[in-house]
């Protein structure tokens, strides 16, 4: 208290007792990966496309870094950190340009298929074969065949139904647009090709992927904390709230890792992301699965239980400003968009599902509703295409087994509950701890909550049913004071999106006068 020595008057300012708390961001996304240029394992902030291609460099071939950031920023994200891996697997341009005039005349050699050529894409490692088989059904058209891409012996990709007419069936159209292995070119100009003969050819092997390098690890991307390495070194940046590994694809496609070390490093994203808590990791499911193989990927390697992550299936086809086509990539950044979009729109209590993919011209398998309830209980959120609606988000769980953590969307609110409620209130550290105090806090918290109540982040017709703050004797007994604690107990209700909307309609008999109020 100030002291007073002479008669006159005097102005104080005083504190109002309570402190709002602001809501903390929810829309700022982490991304890991490759990239032609930029510091290695120093998290970066990037605000726009622009700025990323001027610290980063543009799209390159093998990596799906560019892809994501770009389709981050097209889906309504704003803010994002961009983390470059290293170790031998980033782009060296001095190198490259030095092998190009060097020439290498075998690597990415054509193999003919009939009217068309076929080559390996950059990158892809392993033994390629390219078969022609008859259209499965009765008495199929003359110019329709099936083709079967095959890796080391196994069935990767199949395209059961294609043409050599001009058509979005077209056989070079639907390859090019999605296969993640091989890219098809006609060799002939003018009418359309006749169809392949019935054979099987083994492609010759493709050039090495720009940055592409032997001894990858898992480790690279895990990282460490201690060095600020891999996404190890997003702890030190608190404020990212979604973390995706776009490039963990990239490298799986070039051989460098396999995929139980693919899972591995899922693995850790997860562990990086329930060790932080104000986080949800964003996983893509590897390339080329149909439905029932992405399943058994789910169930039997990719067991994950946890409710900080979420795994979105299939693969996009997206419009890449510097390719004349649409690229194959894995969704991670553009859901990480569309969740910053629905959190700017309608707020992180919404789930950031049946949104538009934007960016996304097709998907690289078109699910059906019996393949989609055989996915969603096992927590692959899908995207679908629609007629007349689009490519949408068809799913918002997360990889929990249990009921109480099902929903993304609530998951998300937690976080941000608490990460509001932990930054706004740090002015409690140190203060006297009486009942004046815990009055302080009832007050400041129940303020906050009330806000979000009317947002409709909570459940309730009233403040009392949406939610509770006790902090008062019975919290704090004279033990707990004397070690120093202040313990509040808080209870909220969260919103829980509409999944299955049911209607019930029954047929009236005439003349029941209607139906009863």
């Amino acid at each position: 208290m100030p002291s007073y020595l002479s008669p006159g008057v005097y102005v104080e300012e005083v504190e109002s007792g309570s402190r709002p708390i602001e809501g903390v961001g929810t829309s700022i996304a982490a991304f890991v990966g490759f990239a032609q240029k930029g510091p290695f394992d120093e998290p970066t902030l990037i605000t726009n496309w622009s700025q990323f291609v001027s610290r980063f460099g543009d799209f390159m071939e093998g990596a799906y870094l560019a892809a994501s950031v770009y389709g981050f920023f097209a889906n309504g994200g704003g803010t994002c950190y961009v983390v470059r891996i290293g170790d031998g697997t980033a782009v060296d341009t001095a190198v490259d340009a030095a092998a190009n005039e060097g020439g290498n005349e075998e690597a990415g050699a054509e193999t003919l298929l009939g009217p068309y050529a076929v080559t390996a894409r950059p990158g892809v490692s392993g033994e390629i074969t390219v078969e022609v088989a008859d259209a499965e059904g009765d008495d199929p058209p003359s110019d329709v065949f099936r083709l079967i891409v095959k890796r080391d012996g196994r069935i990767a990709e199949t395209y059961p139904s294609v043409t050599t007419k001009r058509s979005k069936e077209n056989v070079a159209t639907r390859v090019n647009a999605q296969s993640a292995l091989i890219e098809v070119r006609e060799t002939g100009q003018g009418a359309a090709p006749a169809r392949p003969a019935t054979q099987s050819v083994t492609l010759a092997p493709a050039p090495p992927a720009a940055g592409g390098a032997p001894g990858l690890v898992p480790e690279v991307y895990v990282g460490d904390p201690d060095r600020r390495t891999g996404f190890g070194g997003l702890e030190a940046v608190e404020d990212v709230t979604m973390v995706a590994v776009p490039d963990l694809m990239s490298a799986y496609q070039r051989g460098l890792l396999d995929l139980d070390a693919v899972v591995a490093v899922q693995h850790g994203l997860i562990s990086h992301c329930e060790l932080m808590g104000d986080r949800v990791a964003i996983l893509d499911p590897p390339p080329g699965l149909s439905p029932q193989q992405v399943r058994g990927w789910r169930t039997d390697r990719a067991n994950f239980d946890s409710k900080y992550a979420t795994l979105y299936y299939p693969w996009i086809s997206v419009a890449v400003p510097s390719s004349a086509r649409a690229s194959l990539v894995p969704p991670s950044g553009h859901i990480a968009g569309v969740w910053a979009r629905s959190d700017a729109s309608r707020g992180v209590h919404k789930a950031p599902a049946n949104e538009v993919v934007r960016g996304a011209v097709a998907l690289q398998t078109q699910l059906t509703k019996g393949e989609h309830d055989v996915l969603n209980p096992i927590g692959l959120n899908c995207i679908r295409s629609f007629p007349g609606r689009g490519i949408r988000v068809w799913g918002a769980r997360t990889l929990a087994s249990g009921q109480e953590w099902r929903y993304l969307n609530v998951r998300r609110l937690f976080n941000y509950l608490e990460e509001s409620i932990l930054a706004g209130t740090q002015w409690v550290v140190f203060e006297p701890n009486d009942d004046a105090l815990w009055a302080r806090i009832r007050r400041t918290v129940s303020a906050f909550l009330v806000n979000e109540w009317r947002k409709g982040a909570l459940f309730g017709l009233t403040p009392d049913e949406a939610f509770y703050v006790k902090c008062d004797r019975e919290t704090n007994p004279p033990e707990s004071v004397d070690a120093g604690q202040v313990i509040c107990e808080i209870g909220v209700a969260p919103v829980k999106p509409a999944e299955f909307v049911v209607f019930r309609l029954s047929q009236l008999t005439g003349g029941t006068g209607g139906i009863d109020e």
